[in-house]
């Protein structure tokens, strides 16, 4: 990587934000609850969702905004964790975190990484250069994250404040409060639910001799032992070619569908028409979008499949649905309806459901979300149960309370992650990047101007600052007429 290239990209890409202005004018009020801070915003999750919403608020002029993130630096989202894919699954054109600015693209960095002709020859990013590129644009734009902090739960205060418990590694893991007018949880692909592996092999396998594709898996030790794959997606390809490639006798792919979907919807999606509106039709035909969607499923990508297929003793199993799992003779025995699998390690790439009740950051909190099967009923022959656990939300993102006996500020809290694709089109990932962080953006800009309206009015009744210098010839100003009696500021209430 040629040093004086990214040096001057970095100082590119400040300019081309000095040029729009940057930094923003502040114009938020210094808050206070019982004697303690009251953060504009607080962002649950450092990675490239938390960063691009944090770095669009101080755009906007919103500069309280703190960010805090599980992981160490260096491992925010999934890229250097249980990311397995050589490459990434979008296309190397889509753009997001830069949120406009040129210099902070994808291509840009990677142009002054590795020069011009290596990205006219790139077919995908590498998942190393994405996790490296997102360094470089929390660099720039001053994001500071928070690194090595667990949020533990989510509690309301009065009807416009929330308190964010959070425990923190650097100050030995004891409970510490942080106040937050609007919070963000982007907290993973997740961060609505929790992982799935089926019943069958929780229970009829010991905890050691399986593993869930967003587990650490010390792949060194899958060498020579035959691997069971269960599952169709693209993780579950993915951990089968990290396995063979780690020295493993075999990787048998069982994928319960009778037959691998070819066509992605995803790639169907990535229109700006769809993206950016999406969230503005009616819940009936949002509904029906997002069931074909679900439906549909995606296949591996072709760059999965080919490197799994080149390596030897890799098979994919089709029709081949999980129906019971035992130990026998020290081997695994998979059944299926064609046939029964036997091997030595189990990897289960069976996704994810939402389940707000699981995260402990939403336990409070899960009774009085409103989820879509509490605020619509589709036609029998158009039930899905994964859409129906969906939180349903607003078109900014934030959460619905179920009742009227739900708290008023769990409507601060903006839920950024997959579980937003029935109500917003958005699966958090990157090719709706840019789209979703304009929504969670002016939601929230939104939330703290109305908060604040009054302020602000009392500010202009007081404002007296000279712009213009009006004198006669000689010098002398000209003396001012008495301003006339200003109306009273009537507030009105809208839903």
């Amino acid at each position: 990587m040629p040093h004086a290239a990214l040096v001057q990209l970095d100082m590119q890409a400040r300019r081309e934000m000095a040029l729009l202005n940057w930094p923003a004018r502040a114009w938020t009020a210094p808050r206070r609850f019982d004697g303690a801070i009251v953060h504009d915003t607080v962002v649950v999750g450092g990675g490239q969702n938390g960063v691009a919403i944090a770095f669009g608020l101080a755009r906007e002029g919103v500069r309280d905004v703190v960010v805090q993130e599980r992981a160490v630096p260096g491992a925010e989202g999934p890229w250097r964790t249980y990311a397995r894919m050589r490459s990434l699954r979008t296309p190397k054109h889509l753009t997001g975190p830069d949120l406009g600015i040129p210099s902070l693209t994808p291509r840009a960095w990677y142009e002054a990484r590795h020069g011009s002709e290596a990205w006219a020859a790139l077919g995908k990013i590498s998942r190393h250069d994405w996790a490296d590129y997102l360094g470089f644009v929390a660099r720039v734009t001053g994001v500071d994250v928070t690194h090595r902090v667990d949020v533990v739960d989510l509690e309301p205060v009065g009807p416009d404040l929330v308190r964010v418990h959070r425990r923190c590694a650097q100050t030995g893991g004891a409970l510490e409060p942080l106040l937050a007018r609007t919070v963000v949880l982007a907290t993973g692909i997740e961060g609505a639910g929790r992982w799935v592996t089926p019943r069958v092999l929780r229970e009829g396998l010991a905890p050691d001799k399986w593993a869930h594709t967003a587990n650490t898996i010390d792949f060194a030790r899958l060498a020579g032992r035959r691997i069971l794959v269960v599952g169709g997606g693209a993780s579950a390809f993915d951990n089968a070619a990290e396995a063979l490639e780690h020295g493993a006798a075999s990787a048998t792919v069982l994928v319960r569908r009778t037959a691998l979907p070819l066509a992605n919807p995803n790639r169907w999606m990535e229109f700006a028409g769809f993206l950016r509106h999406f969230a503005d039709l009616d819940d009936a035909s949002r509904w029906r979008f997002m069931r074909r969607i679900f439906e549909m499923s995606q296949p591996p990508p072709q760059e999965t499949w080919n490197r799994c297929t080149t390596l030897p003793c890799f098979s994919v199993v089709t029709g081949a649905g999980i129906e019971a799992a035992r130990e026998e003779a020290g081997e695994i025995v998979l059944e299926t309806p064609v046939g029964a699998f036997r091997g030595d390690f189990v990897i289960a790439g069976t996704g994810f459901v939402a389940d707000p009740g699981t995260r402990p950051e939403l336990a409070r909190l899960a009774p009085h979300i409103a989820l879509w099967r509490d605020r619509y009923t589709p036609a029998p022959d158009e039930a899905c149960q994964p859409l129906a656990e969906c939180p349903y939300l607003t078109p900014d993102f934030s959460l619905v309370r179920r009742d009227a006996d739900a708290p008023e500020a769990l409507e601060r809290i903006r839920l950024y992650t997959f579980a937003a694709m029935p109500s917003l089109g958005s699966s958090a990932g990157i090719s709706v990047l840019k789209f979703g962080v304009e929504r969670v953006v002016r939601g929230i800009t939104r939330t703290l101007f109305l908060d604040e309206a009054h302020e602000h009015y009392a500010s202009l009744l007081t404002y007296d600052e000279p712009e213009l210098e009006i004198g006669i010839a000689t010098g002398t100003p000209a003396a001012e007429p008495a301003p006339p009696p200003l109306p009273s500021l009537t507030t009105v209430s809208r839903p």
